[in-house]
C-alpha cells in the first residue's frame, strides 16, 4: 500500500510540477515539451528539489509514457498516404535518413573521446540526429496552415519515413551486440509476423469490433487501448519490446478510417502519458558539465547544417525546387522525441552510457527552442538563402507546384458535415445538377455503413465525431472552400452548433460556413459568432407549406 502510494504521489507531483513548467513555457512561446522536461529537472535530486526519490517510480511512469507515445507515433503513419505521395518523396524520404547517418558517423567519429558514449555510441548518436520531432514540427506547420503547402507535404512526409527507419532499426536494436546474421533476420522476422498477424487480425477481426463500437464513439477509445497492450503483450511474447508492439498497434488501426478519431480521442490520454514520460526524462538529467553544454551547441549547428546538405540538393535535383527544399531543411532543424526513445531502450540494453542519452536530451531541449523560431519564420529564412543562391546563378525551378498530387488545389472544395435528411436531400441534388462536384465532395460521418454507398456514388468519406476538433482536422477540412454542417443541436452529441462553428473558423478561416439551427435565436446566435448562412428547417418547410396552400386556394377559386 506504502509503495502505491509512493507512485501515486510521484505522479501527481510530475503532472503539477509539469503544468506549472508548462505555462512559462507557453508565456515565452516555447514547445509545452520542455516545460514537461523542465518539471521533471524542478523534481529531481540532481538539479531541483528531490521531491521525488523512488527509481521505480520513474522507471514506471516512463515505462507507460513510452508505449502510449510510440502507439500515438503509429497512429500517425498512414501507409496509404505514403503510398499516394509519388517517387519524388519516395526519393527524398529514403535518402534523407541514409544521408545524415552517413554524415553522422564520419562527424560524430571525430569527436572521439568528448562523447560519454558507451560500445555504440556513435551509431546511436548518428541515428538519434537523424531523426526530427514529428509533435513539434507538426504542430507549428499546423499553426501556419502549412500542412498543405509542397513544404509542408514535404516535410511530414520525411517524418514518416524517419519513423519507419526508426521502427527498422528498433527491430534490431536487440542484437547490436551480437549482431549474428541469424539472430537479426529472426529478430526483422518476428516484427514481420507481429505486423501481419496485427494487420490480419484488424482486416477481420478489428474492424467488425469497431463496425459496432462506432455506434457508441465512446467505446473506440477503450477497444483502442485495449488493442494496444494486447499488441504489446503479444510483442513480448515473441521476444521484441512492449513499445515495438504498441508501435505496430498504432501502425494496424491507422490503416483502416478509424485511425483519425482513435488519434483525436487519445488526444487527452496521450498528453498524459506523454507528459509523465518526459517529466521521467527531466528527472534523469544530471547537471550540465561544459563538456555536456559544447556538444549540445556543437549538435545544434550540425543537425542544421545536415539538414541542409541532406535534404536541399535531393529536393532540387527530385524536382521540388530550391525553395520547397531550404523550407523543408529548416523545418526539420531539431532533434526527435523518436530519438529519446531509442537512446532510453539503448541504455536498458546496455549499448550506451545514459551520459549520452542526458547530452542527447540537452541538445534535443536546445534545438527545439532554436527550431520554434525558425519554423515561424521560414519563409524569411528561406528568402534569405535564396538571394543569396540567385547571385550565383541558381534560382528556384521547381517541376512540382503547391497543388496536391491530384492536381487541385483543394483535397475537397466542399464538406458535409453530417449525413441525415437535409444533407442526403443536399446530395442528391448536387448529383443531378452538378455532378463534376461529387468527387471534390467529402462527408465526415460515424455511420461506417454507408461509406461504400457514399464512395460508390462518387463522394470522399471519413469517419469522423464532430465533437473532436482534431478528427475534423486529421479529415483535412483546412483547405475546404464551403464547409456545410447538416445537424441541429438535438442530434449533435458532445457539441452545440455553436461550438462546432467555432472550431471550424479556427481549423478553415477562409472557408464559407454554413449551419443548421432550430430556431429564429440559433440564427441570430451563429450569424453573429461567424456563420455565413444559416438554415432554419422549420421556417423553410413553413414557407413551403404556405406556398403550397396558397396553390390550393387558388385551385378551389378556380
Amino acid at each position: 500500500m506504502h509503495h502505491e502510494q509512493t507512485i501515486l504521489t510521484d505522479m501527481a507531483l510530475g503532472i503539477m510540477f509539469a503544468v506549472a513548467a508548462a505555462i512559462v513555457a507557453r508565456f515565452f512561446k516555447q514547445p509545452l515539451l520542455l516545460g514537461y522536461v523542465g518539471g521533471g529537472i524542478l523534481l529531481s535530486h540532481h538539479m531541483g528539489l528531490s521531491l521525488v526519490k523512488s527509481e521505480e517510480s520513474i522507471k514506471l511512469i516512463s515505462e507507460m509514457g513510452l508505449i502510449f507515445l510510440l502507439f500515438i507515433i503509429g497512429l500517425e503513419i498512414n501507409l496509404r498516404e505514403l503510398a499516394r505521395m509519388g517517387r519524388s518523396m519516395i526519393g527524398l524520404g529514403l535518402s534523407q535518413f541514409a544521408l545524415s547517418v552517413a554524415i553522422g558517423l564520419l562527424v560524430f567519429q571525430l569527436l572521439g573521446d568528448f562523447l560519454p558514449a558507451g560500445q555504440f555510441g556513435i551509431l546511436y548518436l548518428a541515428i538519434a540526429s537523424s531523426l526530427s520531432s514529428t509533435l513539434i514540427v507538426v504542430k507549428l506547420l499546423q499553426d501556419k496552415f502549412e500542412t498543405k503547402t509542397l513544404g509542408g507535404r514535404l516535410t511530414i512526409g520525411i517524418l514518416i519515413f524517419q519513423d519507419i527507419w526508426a521502427i527498422l532499426f528498433m527491430g534490431i536494436q536487440p542484437n547490436l551486440e551480437q549482431p549474428d546474421p541469424i539472430k537479426i533476420a529472426q529478430s526483422i522476422g518476428a516484427v514481420v509476423v507481429l505486423i501481419g498477424i496485427a494487420f490480419l487480425a484488424s482486416r477481420f477481426l478489428l474492424s467488425r469490433l469497431f463496425s459496432w463500437a462506432a455506434r457508441a464513439p465512446e467505446l473506440i477509445l477503450l477497444s483502442s487501448i485495449a488493442w494496444c497492450f494486447l499488441v504489446s503483450g503479444v510483442a513480448q511474447k515473441l521476444g521484441l519490446s512492449m513499445e515495438m508492439g504498441a508501435l505496430i498497434a498504432g501502425l494496424s488501426i491507422a490503416a483502416f478510417p478509424y485511425g483519425n478519431d482513435v488519434i483525436s480521442k487519445l488526444g487527452g490520454v496521450r498528453d498524459f502519458f506523454v507528459t509523465l514520460f518526459f517529466v521521467a526524462l527531466g528527472m534523469q538529467i544530471p547537471v550540465p558539465g561544459m563538456t555536456t553544454i559544447g556538444i549540445s551547441g556543437f549538435l545544434l549547428l550540425y543537425i542544421f547544417a545536415n539538414r541542409l546538405l541532406t535534404i536541399v540538393p535531393v529536393a532540387v535535383a527530385l524536382g521540388n525546387g530550391l525553395r520547397a527544399g531550404f523550407l523543408t531543411a529548416l523545418n526539420l532543424s531539431q532533434i526527435s522525441e523518436f530519438s529519446l526513445v531509442i537512446l532510453a531502450l539503448g541504455v536498458g540494453y546496455g549499448h550506451i552510457d545514459s551520459g549520452l542519452s542526458a547530452t542527447v536530451l540537452s541538445a534535443m531541449i536546445l534545438t527545439s527552442v532554436v527550431s520554434t523560431y525558425v519554423i515561424n519564420f521560414n519563409e524569411k529564412i528561406a528568402s534569405f538563402f535564396m538571394r543569396y543562391f540567385a547571385k550565383t546563378g541558381l534560382r528556384d525551378t521547381p517541376t512540382h507546384t503547391e497543388s496536391g498530387p491530384d492536381g487541385h488545389a483543394h483535397e475537397a472544395d466542399i464538406v458535409v458535415l453530417g449525413y441525415f435528411r437535409i444533407a442526403r436531400a443536399f446530395l442528391e441534388r448536387l448529383k443531378q445538377e452538378k455532378p463534376e462536384l461529387c468527387g471534390r465532395t467529402l462527408i465526415v460521418d460515424f455511420n461506417v455503413a454507408l461509406s461504400k454507398k457514399l464512395e460508390a456514388e462518387g463522394f470522399q468519406w471519413a469517419y469522423g465525431d464532430l465533437s473532436h476538433p482534431e478528427t475534423l482536422s486529421h479529415c483535412g477540412i483546412e483547405s475546404a472552400r464551403v464547409i456545410v454542417c447538416t445537424i441541429s443541436d438535438t442530434f449533435l452529441k458532445g457539441i452545440t452548433t455553436r461550438r462546432l462553428l467555432q472550431n471550424l473558423k479556427q481549423l478553415a478561416p477562409g472557408a464559407r460556413i454554413v449551419m443548421v439551427g432550430e430556431e429564429k435565436v440559433d440564427r441570430d446566435d451563429l450569424l453573429a459568432l461567424g456563420a455565413s448562412d444559416v438554415l432554419v428547417a422549420g421556417e423553410v418547410a413553413g414557407q413551403g407549406l404556405f406556398g403550397m396552400v396558397q396553390d390550393g386556394l387558388r385551385l378551389e377559386a378556380h
